[in-house]
């Protein structure tokens, strides 16, 4: 061990760093402190406490020394310190000798340190309060005798990515993971929804349909596949091709081939990072058991100190006679049919991507509409998205619920009848009318934890259950946004509280997201209804904006089509309080101005930016009318 300082004064700040030598954390930790007392040595003081391998590390801090609970003990707010089992470990002391009784204030491990530097570099925000997740104490402690450290439920996106931070921060994991098939018989790998049934063959299967309609009605128009006799017959005017065929086993194995790639390298990635992989089913026993049964049907048991609940959730079945002829997502990637004429029952996100797609691709395509498009998003937006999607020969029918599906007469075709009487045939009904937590089979009654009846999730604070030692992040938690990015970063967060020191929480505010419609929906913050309803008529300025997409000029199939931009602005404070896109790329447009409202942007600083010329995301930068001028939103020329 090594220690390195000079005297100090009373003024200075001294921060204590340990870690082992060969640490990349340590020694990023080190790297910035010690940049900081280069720029402002009378402020600042690095003391480091290297060792030469973990082991000698671990000793010192948990087994021999167990200097962390001397600094647990030596002040009262140091007490998570105790928990504290990663390199770094950092502290503030009114000394260099690095004794418990010098310990003014424990900072944490790197992300707790690099936080700290910063507050201290900011003139703003150095002096204020940083917010921190207030945990309940769980138990946990070194030598608890259970299997593990942490057990994770559930091996999809949030769990995973806990489980492999939680490893690289010195527990000992294991993940339980095990699919249990869709009524429809579906059944799929490792990594959760988003891979297997959700984001990823979604993505896809939207692209597929981009590059359809890109050959249809776009490529002829770019002198793309044009032959000369068509030059000659359409004496120089450019016509949309004629819908080719498409090939749905094609795509259908195409996408399956691609996620049981992933499948693959999920479970790859966990036996690099030490993480346990159980394929087994679990339900709670008591607080610290858990019930395992294996596709064989074999029991066994597994104990842990902490566990986290991250099952997900499924789609929600339609509660109507002959509901069960229906698939859901969980099923429509991987048909082993031609979807033919297809219903989407219900008017999410999940639906209108489907029946985007499954348009796309050249299938006859209704709709069942029972309020409004995509509550709980920007109005004017989804009215916008249901126009375009008509246009591109959706049918809705609105205003009603499906009432009863049975077998028709005609085959496998099923028919479906509607609230306001009406009957049609279709080849597929896909239910899409919200999702419902997976716990149903948890034995959450034994650890006495509730879930809300509306839709069977986990209420938590700081991803903190009823029961302190059971944590719950991503889809299945009451009241998180249900998206891929938002379970994997809470995961993160959670396992480096959990196993590394930090307090930093979790941020669900201002969390970006696209809807991959047919005219894609970037959107991030506040909805304009939401914002009006807050804030109020006076207190919310809109500016926007109706344009052609450069790359859609040139069409004429896509003279009625037009992409559209506005911000939702504060109008005594100048901040942005929401950001609305749609158009082509939607997803790459607004993954930047997402980093802008986090940092809080004002409406100056969008449109003082200046625009990457000709892109569609430029159009924020030149955004000028309101809607309480009365103005023609449409853009004109460059």
């Amino acid at each position: 061990m090594t220690n390195a300082g000079a005297a100090a004064s009373a003024a200075t700040k001294i921060i204590h760093v340990a870690g082992y030598k060969s640490c990349g954390f340590y020694r990023r930790a080190a790297s910035v402190v010690a940049s900081l007392s280069l720029l402002f040595p009378n402020k600042l003081q690095i003391v480091e406490h290297e060792f030469a391998s973990r082991d000698e590390y671990r000793e010192w801090l948990i087994h021999g020394t167990n200097f962390r609970n001397a600094v647990a003990n030596a002040k009262r707010g140091n007490l998570r310190a105790s928990n504290h089992a990663s390199s770094p470990f950092c502290w503030l002391a009114d000394g260099k000798s690095g004794g418990s009784e010098e310990v003014t204030e424990f900072i944490g491990g790197c992300d707790d340190t690099l936080d700290w530097c910063r507050a201290f570099a900011s003139p703003s925000s150095s002096t204020a309060p940083k917010e921190e997740a207030r945990m309940v104490p769980d138990g946990h402690a070194p030598g608890h005798g259970y299997d593990y450290d942490l057990l994770v439920l559930g091996g999809g996106s949030g769990g995973l990515a806990a489980s492999k931070e939680a490893a690289s921060l010195g527990a000992k994991v294991a993940v339980l993971d095990f699919v249990k098939p869709s009524p429809a018989g579906s059944k799929w790998g490792l990594g959760g929804t988003c891979v297997n049934v959700g984001c990823i063959p979604k993505k896809l299967m939207h692209n597929a349909a981009l590059l359809s309609e890109g050959a249809k009605v776009d490529a002829p128009h770019y002198g793309i596949g044009v032959t000369k006799k068509q030059e000659e017959d359409w004496m120089g005017m450019s016509q949309d091709n004629e819908g080719g065929e498409h090939s749905w086993e094609m795509l259908k194995t195409n996408v399956q081939n691609h996620i049981r790639g992933l499948n693959f390298k999920y479970r790859v990635d966990l036996r690099e990072n030490e993480v346990t992989y159980l394929n087994q089913l679990g339900s709670f026993v008591d607080a610290h058991t858990i019930e395992t049964v294996d596709k064989k049907g074999k029991k066994g048991t597994v104990t842990f100190s902490r566990c986290l609940v991250a099952v997900g959730g499924r789609p929600t079945p339609l509660d109507c006679p002959g509901g069960e002829l229906a698939v859901s997502s969980d099923d429509v990637f991987s048909l082993d049919r031609d979807p033919g004429r297809v219903l989407c029952a219900g008017a999410s996100y999940i639906s209108l991507e489907c029946a985007g797609f499954l348009r796309g691709i050249g299938r006859d395509v209704t709709v069942a509409v029972r309020s409004i498009l995509l509550r709980g998003f920007d109005r004017e937006c989804a009215d916008l998205i249901g126009e375009h999607m008509r246009a591109e020969g959706v049918k809705f029918k609105e205003g009603v619920t499906i009432k009863k599906l049975e077998k028709s007469g005609s085959g496998d075709r099923i028919r479906a009848t509607f609230s306001n009487g009406d009957s049609d045939e279709f080849d597929t009904v896909l239910a899409a009318i919200g999702r419902t937590g997976d716990t149903a089979k948890l034995g959450l009654d034994n650890v006495n934890i509730a879930v809300n009846p509306k839709n069977a999730k986990i209420a938590a604070e700081f991803e903190q259950t009823s029961t302190p030692n059971i944590y719950v992040v991503g889809d299945v938690m009451d009241g998180c946004p249900e998206l891929t990015p938002v379970a994997i970063h809470a995961g993160r967060h959670l396992a480096r509280r959990l196993f590394g020191g930090s307090t930093s929480p979790m941020d669900y505010r201002n969390v970006c997201t696209t809807v991959f419609t047919p005219l894609e929906y970037g959107t991030v913050g506040y909805s304009e209804d939401d914002a009006l309803e807050e804030f109020g008529k006076d207190g919310v300025e809109v500016y926007h904006k109706s344009f052609v997409p450069l790359e859609w000029s040139i069409s004429p199939s896509r003279g009625a089509h037009r992409g559209f931009c506005k911000a939702v602005v504060d109008r005594h404070t100048n901040k942005v309080l929401g950001l609305h896109y749609l158009g082509p790329n939607a997803g790459e447009v607004m993954q930047g101005f997402g980093t802008a409202m986090k940092l809080g942007c004002t409406f100056d600083d969008v449109v003082e930016t200046v625009g990457i010329h000709p892109t569609t995301a430029e159009e924020f930068t030149t955004l000028s009318v309101t809607k309480s001028s009365g103005m023609d939103a449409a853009a004109g020329g460059c």
